[in-house]
């Protein structure tokens, strides 16, 4: 069974991100960049589910600038056998990501994708859905467990009333949440082993997949700054002050 884990390449989830001054995007220059959390988590179970005998090949898959060759590193330390890298300095939309991976899905055929439910850089939460739906495979979103048995996928996931438990059959696919594992330390003897693994490297235009933006940033702003609080005496001053001031009520 092949499995197909694409990650991404995010600022690092401890770096306090910074507005750029003329308020057209985050500022990156210089900033540590790191594999998205979601998608680490990813990786860790599609090794997981490979040391089980349960999968033959990982295969981590990337898109962006030249820089995501790290993150696929990053990827085959912790565990994948080989990676691909879909090379473009366009800034790419779920939709777009979605296309490409299904182009590499209809080449490579794996019987499982398992991805992240979301970047922490755009949190669209979208490109796992919209792959499902381009490729007409069932899913499981907000994974928190994940079985494979008898050419099916029984996953639990997390809903607001609780747990539910899906079974799908393959192929088919999964996104990841937080309390699904915690990813391994990666060692250095990995590290240097994951140099070694293969990395392809494709275009867009190559997997006949148009990436242009259809959608166009007008402004980025910080949230505003709160104010202090205040201790009031009694509740009726309390209440007046939501009335008034406030105006919640």
């Amino acid at each position: 069974m092949k499995v197909l884990v694409p990650v991404k390449r995010v600022v690092d989830y401890n770096v306090k991100v910074r507005v750029k001054s003329d308020g057209t995007g985050v500022d990156i220059a210089n900033v540590k960049m790191s594999m998205n959390p979601f998608d680490e988590i990813a990786v860790e179970e599609a090794t997981r589910l490979k040391e089980a005998g349960k999968v033959t090949e990982v295969v981590a898959i990337s898109a962006g600038v030249t820089q995501c060759q790290e993150t696929l590193r990053t990827a085959m330390a912790i565990g994948a056998d080989r990676g691909i890298l879909v090379e473009t300095a366009t800034e790419l939309e779920p939709l777009a990501v979605a296309k490409l991976l299904k182009a590499i899905a209809d080449k490579e055929q794996p019987q499982l994708i398992i991805l992240g439910k979301q970047a922490i850089d755009d949190d669209s939460n979208q490109t796992g859905q919209m792959l499902a739906a381009l490729l007409g495979w069932p899913q499981a979103t907000f994974a928190s467990k994940v079985v494979l048995e008898d050419g099916k996928a029984v996953v639990t996931r997390e809903v607001d009333g609780g747990l539910e438990t899906l079974s799908l059959t393959l192929p088919a696919i999964v996104t990841t949440d937080l309390r699904l594992n915690e990813p391994r330390y990666v060692t250095l003897p990995n590290i240097m082993k994951a140099k070694k693994k293969t990395l392809d490297v494709t275009k867009p235009e190559d997997l006949g997949v148009d990436v242009t933006p259809r959608l166009k940033t007008v402004k980025v702003a910080e949230p505003a700054k709160r104010s202090a609080g205040i201790i009031v005496p009694d509740v009726t001053t309390l209440v007046a002050k939501l009335r008034t001031e406030a105006k919640v009520i």
